[in-house]
């Protein structure tokens, strides 16, 4: 139970400055200090902003360094524990270096990071306390936006941000807290992708492969449930594509799917105040599956309906999502779905094309693009309703998982974005901790 205070309840806070906390400050390397030629495939991993974006920590698509020449940057050297933040480039990133998989890193030359001293900050509730409203303000208060964003003299202006700091019982509460809720969120995200793979390896197997159709030319047991098994044919035949199951067709998308082509409303019919439909110009808003809502629209000219499968069709062409709702759609999206209806069915089709959309990435004369003619004209395998119906009721309840999964965290994400500020700021205590440092 979390128990609401005024300003006279923070009792035991502090005020007290970065540096007054910190153990080390340093920044990353000059950037001749780390060059492509540096990088090998294991060693040392180096963290750029691409491992700070979604929230949290990500220990993935690392490039990487020598143990040597870690050794000659040991100053840029980071360790679990460590709170990295992006001083130049994207602002507002901040990160909390987990204890696992790796034991030591080495910054990027646009990056900072804060050592504290863990007898009196805890590390956790310092990356939450940058996190929050209050923290990023702090933080972003001396930038330059003149050429690539920047925070200026970035070591002075981090050790000069005061905040009040909590005992270390409590501000190990508040990070838990907090915490808990992201790995909840980390959890999902993690379980959606492994859903996803998944079902688009049975995608593959079914309709690129032809797996279940070679196991049946070979005599083989196709792994699948007779009533499934027996809708595939047992040979293949040539076609303009090369081989593919017979009395399979190869035709143009327009003849299997319905597609939507985006258009702009007038300009003045968007807004920010959740008034109208949630409105897709392009790609900004795509995410994991379902795009965020940011915008509006209260004239929408062109709609995509729940389940649609959208596209980016001007540069960047071929990403992908999934409509959440209905939505407006602009000229900058086009929405997909199979005659069966079978939203699953739509969307492993089209990340199986994806390929073929994003060749019309450098086909635009100023900017990539796929119109229409283009988009219909596109060549599509099509096998029998039946195997589409087959294929729905294995990945239409995966899909319907994922669904339910994102819809945990974006619940998970408000509230976790409500404490946060209260948590950080002492509006808001945790009663159990009090009484443990009172007894």
């Amino acid at each position: 139970m979390l128990v609401e205070r005024n300003e006279r309840g923070r009792d035991g806070w502090r005020e007290t400055s970065v540096e007054e906390i910190a153990e080390k400050i340093a920044m990353g390397p000059f950037g001749s200090d780390i060059t492509t030629d540096n990088f090998v495939p294991s060693g040392v991993p180096v963290i750029r902003g691409g491992n700070l974006t979604a929230g949290r920590f990500r220990a993935e698509n690392f490039v990487f360094l020598t143990d040597e020449k870690a050794d000659r940057l040991a100053g840029a050297n980071a360790y679990p524990g460590d709170v990295v933040f992006t001083h130049r480039g994207t602002l507002g990133q901040v990160g909390l270096i987990p204890d696992t998989p790796f034991q030591r890193y080495v910054i990027s030359q646009s990056q900072m990071k804060l050592t504290c001293r863990t007898s009196e900050a805890d590390p956790a509730f310092l990356y939450y306390f940058f996190k929050s409203p209050l923290g990023q303000h702090a933080l972003l208060t001396n930038t330059s936006q003149t050429g690539v964003p920047a925070i200026s003299r970035p070591v002075t202006s981090l050790k000069s941000i005061r905040l009040l700091l909590p005992p270390l019982p409590e501000q190990r509460a508040i990070a838990h807290i907090l915490g808990t809720l992201d790995d909840k969120i980390e959890l999902n995200r993690r379980m959606n992708e492994t859903l996803e793979s998944m079902a688009r390896a049975l995608f593959k197997s079914w309709f690129v492969d032809f797996d279940p159709v070679r196991a049946k030319m070979e005599g083989r047991d196709t792994g699948l449930p007779k009533p499934i098994s027996d809708l595939f044919p047992d040979r293949l035949v040539d076609s303009e594509r090369g081989e593919i199951p017979e009395g399979w067709k190869i035709k143009s998308l327009r003849e299997y799917f319905r597609l939507t082509m985006g258009q702009s409303p007038p300009g003045n019919t968007y807004n920010d105040r959740n008034d109208g439909l949630p409105f897709f110009q392009g790609r900004t808003d795509f995410g994991f599956r379902f795009p965020e809502n940011r915008k509006f629209c209260t004239a929408p000219t062109q709609v995509a309906q729940p389940g649609d499968t959208l596209v980016s069709v001007r540069a960047p062409v071929g990403d992908i999502n999934m409509a959440w709702e209905e939505c407006c759609i602009g000229r900058g999206v086009a929405a997909l779905r199979h005659q069966s209806g079978s939203s699953s069915f739509t969307y492993y089709s089209a990340q199986a094309v994806q390929n073929k959309i994003r060749e019309y990435e450098d086909t635009g004369t100023v900017f990539g693009a796929i119109n229409r003619k283009q988009f219909e004209a596109l060549q599509m395998l099509e096998p029998s309703p039946y195997l589409v119906n087959a294929f729905d009721a294995q990945a239409g309840p995966v899909d319907v998982r994922i669904r339910n999964n994102v819809a945990e965290s974006r619940t998970l994400t408000t509230l976790r974005e409500t404490l946060l500020p209260k948590l950080i700021s002492g509006e808001i205590r945790i009663p159990g901790v009090e009484l443990q440092r009172s007894s």
